[in-house]
């Protein structure tokens, strides 16, 4: 075997590039939060104000889910060039996604709980201390989303500038789920943030101290839905949920064919996301056409940009001049001249 050869044959498994202005934003977020937390900590221990101190405690919360965030885009960073992850470090991200939106479904929990009891056991509210902090939080948590916000759209503008098909834009509107989930916790916070201000206004001027634990009832289904979303984003690419996206129809149609002398049908298709835009597919085709190749089957599929990585298996049905066997894993777009030599194996055609 001639190994100057072989380089044809040796790809690179890193799939997603990354999203350098989403792991920047969210470390500058973690930090702001991580400051803000501390602040209200402290000021609540020395001036001795409860107010203060819960609202640093549920800082820490989103703090500690953001700082996730960020610690996944680093370690996706720092191994995406290792070869033990086979179809690269992407879901690194998606994990940590996943994790942050059980643990934003588990502060959804703990504020309903919390309201409840203030419910059915009212406690004295401090209306002018507990406003100041609510709108202390609030333009905390509108400067974190506007930071994270332009980090979005960074991200999305720069995938878009190398989707240059039709197909590759339409089915590249993947948002970074990562980046998802550190936004969902401010705007979790911040929307808390409003409606806390609204109650506490209420109880303040009309008297209305049921307000604020409804309202706390209120944020807290309205949390969990949102975490709910990210569960169910983050949850479908982890489990490799994706046989119910257009693509999949889209390989079909330009793999098979319904001729009658050159009939071909995909018998097993396998679809699975390997970055933010792009896909991996391994298909079994069953054909009448001697002539169909893996190379002629990822030309075929080279119309669709965000399959990068291809695995084809081709049968020969029984009545055709060549049955047999072909088999190869390789990348799309691969040169045609890799499949020289050869041969079909034993296992007998398909009828």
């Amino acid at each position: 075997m001639h190994t100057e050869n072989l380089s044809r044959w040796v790809h690179d498994h890193v799939f997603d590039t990354g999203n350098d202005a989403a792991e920047r934003s969210t470390r500058v977020v973690m930090w702001i939060t991580a400051i803000t937390m501390v602040v209200e900590i402290a000021a609540g221990w020395w001036f001795n104000s409860m107010a203060l101190l819960a609202d640093g405690w549920h800082m820490s919360s989103h703090a500690v889910a953001i700082g996730l965030s960020a610690v996944a885009y680093g370690t996706a960073r720092r191994y995406a060039q290792d070869p033990r992850f086979a179809f690269g470090t992407w879901k690194i991200e998606i994990l940590s996604g996943f994790a942050s939106a059980i643990f934003l479904l588990g502060v959804a929990v703990m504020m309903l709980v919390g309201s409840v009891e203030r419910i059915l056991s009212p406690q004295p509210i401090q209306y002018k201390e507990a406003i100041v902090v609510a709108i202390l939080g609030l333009l905390v948590n509108v400067v974190c989303a506007l930071i994270l916000g332009k980090a979005h759209h960074h991200g999305h503008g720069h995938q878009q500038d190398h989707a240059h098909s039709q197909q590759a834009s339409h089915h590249g509107h993947h948002h970074d789920l990562n980046l998802k989930s550190a936004y969902i916790h401010v705007i979790a916070d911040a929307a808390t943030s409003v409606l806390a201000i609204a109650a506490l206004f209420g109880g303040w001027f009309f008297g209305w101290s049921w307000l604020d634990p409804f309202m706390g009832v209120i944020g807290a289904v309205l949390v969990a839905i949102w975490a709910k979303g990210l569960i169910s984003d983050t949850g479908k690419v982890l489990l490799d949920r994706e046989m119910d996206h257009p693509v999949v129809e889209e390989i079909r149609e330009v793999v098979e064919t319904e001729q009658e002398v050159n009939h071909t049908k995909i018998t097993d298709l396998h679809v699975w996301r390997v970055g933010k835009q792009v896909y991996s597919c391994a298909m079994t085709v069953v054909t009448h056409d001697h002539m169909l190749t893996p190379e002629v089957v990822r030309e075929r599929l080279s119309v669709h940009e965000e399959i990068v990585h291809s695995t084809i298996e081709i049968h020969y049905c029984r009545n055709d001049m060549h049955s047999g066997q072909r088999a190869d894993d390789a990348h799309a777009g691969q040169h045609p001249s890799q499949a020289a030599g050869q041969h079909p194996t034993s296992q007998p055609p398909y009828p």
